[in-house]
């Protein structure tokens, strides 16, 4: 599984996690751990997101550096 493929699984278990959140409030009694089930997917989309955005900027630097002969 790549980069994609860890994505979307991920954005999929934050959807389910915040689905589970929006039930677990209108439940009487909400248990707190449901409230921070979300946070864990969330950061991983926030790293992965990084790391796709830096890319370019990284992988268009080397190009530069390679061009000009510089290692």
């Amino acid at each position: 599984m790549g980069q994609v493929g860890f994505g979307r699984s991920t954005a999929f278990a934050f959807t389910v996690t915040v689905m589970v959140n929006i039930v677990a409030l209108v439940q009487k009694e909400q248990a707190a751990w449901v409230g921070h089930s979300a946070l864990f997917p969330l950061a991983s989309l926030m790293l992965t997101g990084f790391h796709m955005f830096v890319l370019p900027y990284v992988a268009k630097s080397r190009s530069t550096r390679s061009i000009s002969g510089v290692e």
